[in-house]
């Protein structure tokens, strides 16, 4: 029993100090060994044998704890109860440690599969906050062109707002020509009828005197 007890203490103290020191891919097979170990039945077997050593843990108190008492009885301890009394000790000590050694194994193992999965996590942040930069600078070079384009644009609309402004103000100037030139024409055409009327009443008086001086004739 105490030679399992130093072998099972010497494995996990060989496992802790895996956990503890990185040597190679050792500590990444160690937690992979944990977390197969803690997959399915592992972790009721584990509670069963730790509650079995923690069983004879107490029966060996319990032990030394007599002999304590029966020694005190007697006033002394028999050579045969001093050799059980440190038997007792002995595997009660070496129970404790390596339950003590199990507690801290599944503590570091669960630390260090936190901590890996944390590693990860912001390895992945990382990268989005990597990509998010890359956006970030895609979207201003596009602000940035849509910007010029938006100044190009005003520029052009400036532009044609003065090219349109020039035209209205042409087309103003021709409409007063036109309606100066209507006016001219309308001043011409009452002329040319006042005209036509003086021609037609010259005629008539032509007419006129024509017949009187054909009656003088008669």
């Amino acid at each position: 029993m105490i030679q399992l007890l130093f072998l099972v203490l010497f494995a996990e103290g060989a496992l802790a100090f895996l956990l503890l020191v990185k040597i190679g891919p050792l500590r990444e097979l160690v937690i992979k060994s944990l977390d197969q170990l803690k997959m399915g039945k592992g972790p009721a077997t584990v509670k069963t044998i730790a509650g079995t050593m923690s069983v004879i843990l107490l029966s060996s108190l319990m032990n030394i704890v007599k002999i304590q008492n029966k020694g005190a009885k007697l006033g002394t301890m028999s050579p045969m109860d001093q050799v059980l009394w440190r038997t007792h000790l002995l595997e009660a000590s070496l129970i404790g440690f390596t339950l003590f050694l199990g507690f801290i194994i599944d503590r570091m193992h669960h630390y260090l599969t936190k901590l890996i999965r944390l590693r990860s996590n912001a390895g992945s942040s990382k990268e989005e906050v990597e990509q998010l930069q890359k956006e970030k600078l895609q979207l201003k070079e596009k602000e940035e062109k849509a910007s010029k384009e938006m100044k190009r644009l005003q520029k052009e609309v400036s532009t044609v707002s003065e090219n349109l402004n020039k035209l209205k103000l042409e087309c103003a100037e021709k409409d007063k020509k036109i309606e100066t030139a209507e006016a001219h024409v309308t001043s011409l055409q009452k002329q040319s009828a006042d005209l036509l009327l003086e021609y037609d009443r010259l005629l008539e008086d032509n007419q006129n005197l024509q017949n009187q001086a054909q009656g003088h004739r008669s």
